[in-house]
């Protein structure tokens, strides 16, 4: 069998763990396969919304096994906190949960200097979530880091304690404040609660289950456009977020990739600083945030919203391969008699392109809109792609035709139920 790969186009919060949640019961495996804490996936259903951080998005199946894979680094604090949030509920099964023993750990000092980093860029902050992502990938790039496979070990807490010396030092450099105490406790105590899980080697169990047979939906966090190497540089996340990262991220060879679906939403959202070429400043993005709920689902932010940006949503498709796309929160824009699209770039020198810059942040150009037609019905209550407004349809049908490839799922509202195959 081979592994499906399900990421987000845009900058991040187009609805990626309703997706999962509504196609885990058609896979045996859902992995992550990147990123950490900074991640929030929103899922809802039976009147109950849920955000998840770490734990992948089929967590709420009890047929499927859910694992984190080796390409996440996990805060042993927060997955505590996570977990414990989710024994109340019935349908949740933590022994089909497993994780990578290669997954970094966040330790409490990532925190800490993810927060003095960013203090010290002053006016140039990139909008970090503070949760110790960047730090964390930083150890991993420079061979410091330690694994989930760590704590099983003898010797754990005196690699931990050269680790945190080592971040010390570094902390002393700069001008900032912090207290370790709690952070630390917390850090620990999350550290012998994952020992009571499954820690495995991933890359070994996830190729038993493809050659037994079994399907695999390897799940991504954040969007393309945050991409370490291919987003809009430097406001990007610190992991590869494209669909090659689920082989890095996972243990599995390329030629095991399957369909690659990209979703994105009906228009375009993004949280902290960094280029957003689409933005809405005025009285229509104030509608859209709030017609949306736009607000992060980890750290409480509002989103930036703006019309759809087809040159970006291209260039996602491109170099994550999509198959297959899904659009979410049709829903939103409900009450635009008139909805506009980004078609091109026009540069300083006039001529237009679909191709995104190397500097997104370059002002030199601006977008070039389309306009069409929009709705003003309720779609909430609708439970079928046929009976949604014409109109909507056509812009449906205008983007297909702009991006070459289907749009199988139109999502109108945050309900599993309220999700239409086209």
């Amino acid at each position: 069998m081979s592994v499906d790969v399900l990421l987000g186009l845009q900058w991040g919060d187009e609805g990626k763990g309703k997706i999962v949640d509504y196609l885990t019961p058609n896979y045996n495996v859902i992995a992550r396969f990147q990123g950490g804490p900074n991640a929030g996936h929103t899922l809802k259903f039976g009147n109950t919304k849920h955000v998840l951080h770490q734990i992948p998005s089929g967590i709420f199946h009890k047929g499927a096994v859910n694992i984190i894979g080796n390409g996440v680094v996990l805060d042993p604090a927060i997955f505590q906190k996570e977990i414990l949030a989710l024994e109340k509920f019935e349908n949740y099964d933590a022994s089909k949960l497993k994780i990578s023993k290669k997954a970094q750990l966040i330790l409490p000092t990532h925190r800490i200097l993810d927060a003095a980093y960013e203090n010290a860029k002053g006016d140039k902050k990139i909008g970090s979530t503070l949760k110790g992502i960047g730090p964390t990938y930083e150890d991993k790039i420079s061979r410091n880091g330690l694994r989930a496979g760590d704590t099983l070990g003898a010797d754990f807490m005196s690699k931990y304690e050269a680790s945190k010396k080592r971040h010390l030092e570094i902390l002393s450099h700069y001008d900032f404040e912090f207290d370790l105490t709690e952070l630390e406790e917390a850090f620990l105590k999350g550290v012998e609660f994952i020992k009571t899980f499954d820690l495995i080697d991933s890359e070994y169990v996830l190729n038993a289950h493809l050659t037994s047979g079994d399907k695999v939906l390897a799940e991504g966090a954040q969007g393309s456009l945050l991409d370490i190497d291919f987003g809009s540089y430097p406001f990007v996340t610190s992991s590869n977020t494209t669909t090659a990262a689920a082989c890095t991220g996972l243990g599995v060879a390329v030629n095991k990739i399957g369909e690659v679906f990209g979703v994105f939403k009906a228009y375009c959202t993004r949280v902290g600083s960094g280029p957003f070429p689409t933005e809405l400043h005025d009285e229509t993005g104030e509608k859209i945030r709030a017609n949306g709920g736009e607000f992060g689902a980890t750290t409480g932010r509002p989103r930036r919203c703006g019309w759809l940006d087809l040159p970006a949503l291209k260039y996602a498709v491109m170099v994550n391969g999509a198959t297959r796309l899904y659009m979410m929160k049709a829903d939103v824009l409900s009450g635009f008699e008139e909805i506009k699209v980004c078609t091109h770039y026009r540069g300083k020198d006039g001529v237009l392109t679909d191709q995104m810059p190397f500097d997104l942040a370059d002002e030199s150009f601006e977008p070039v809109y389309e306009t069409v037609k929009g709705w003003t019905e309720d779609l909430t209550a609708i439970s079928t792609y046929e009976g949604l407004p014409a109109s909507l349809k056509q812009y449906v049908e205008y983007i297909e035709k702009a991006i070459g490839l289907p749009i199988d799922i139109v999502s109108v509202g945050p309900d599993r139920d309220q999700t239409l195959l086209k």
